[in-house]
């Protein structure tokens, strides 16, 4: 399982706990992070509290577990849309594309997003944004991984690649452009081509030798 850096422990999911967090995205894309209650969780589950609190001691457990199954979620995703890309480029506009695809559909992080930005303010900054950029790597790299030749989804260079990537992702999600539409394959195309390409190649070459 992903093992990221925003979350200690992986998740087992068992019908309860998917069934809580499901509740989790319901209530934040209606209310939010920070007015998103344990009670309101368990009540939008139909469970009572204490049987939250069995999985869940606390709200910041539950973000946790909340935040690694979305995170695997997309792994898979990113995975499956870049496996028949026959060159670098093509999977990386692959995985742009399904990324900002996955990012525009989620209605949590939507809300997240549009409502409440000082709430990710703190992870996209200084320290905060080394952590996220490096789970977005974690999350990248294994759909990348067969374009370089050493050490697959945890080599140097597919994490530096796939970190590149995620901060490209990143920063045109959270900070639309004029220039770049995410949701256009032309447009996308277009930067991979003039601003990743270059550098995810270079990296891919040097695993080579």
């Amino acid at each position: 399982m992903l093992q990221d850096p925003l979350v200690e422990d992986p998740v087992t999911l068992d019908g309860t706990v998917a069934r809580l967090l499901n509740a989790a995205v319901a209530c934040i894309a209606r209310v939010g992070v920070t007015k998103t209650t344990l009670d309101d969780v368990a009540r939008e589950a139909g469970c009572s509290r204490a049987t939250l609190y069995r999985y869940f001691p606390g709200k910041s457990p539950l973000l946790r577990a909340l935040v690694i199954r979305e995170a695997a979620a997309l792994e898979v995703e990113l995975q499956a849309a870049a496996a028949g890309a026959p060159t670098l480029e093509d999977a990386a506009v692959a995985i742009v594309l399904r990324a900002a695809e996955w990012l525009a559909r989620h209605p949590a992080l939507q809300f997240v997003m549009t409502a409440e930005p000082d709430v990710l303010l703190p992870h996209l900054a200084f320290e905060g944004a080394d952590r996220v950029l490096l789970a977005g790597a974690r999350v990248i790299a294994p759909a990348l991984s067969r374009f370089f030749a050493l050490g697959g989804s945890e080599s140097v260079e597919a994490l530096r690649a796939s970190e590149w990537l995620a901060r490209m992702i990143l920063s045109y999600a959270s900070s639309p452009a004029d220039s770049v539409d995410l949701a256009d394959p032309i447009s996308v195309r277009r930067l991979v081509a003039d601003f990743i390409v270059p550098g995810l190649a270079s990296l891919s070459d040097a695993s080579r030798r």
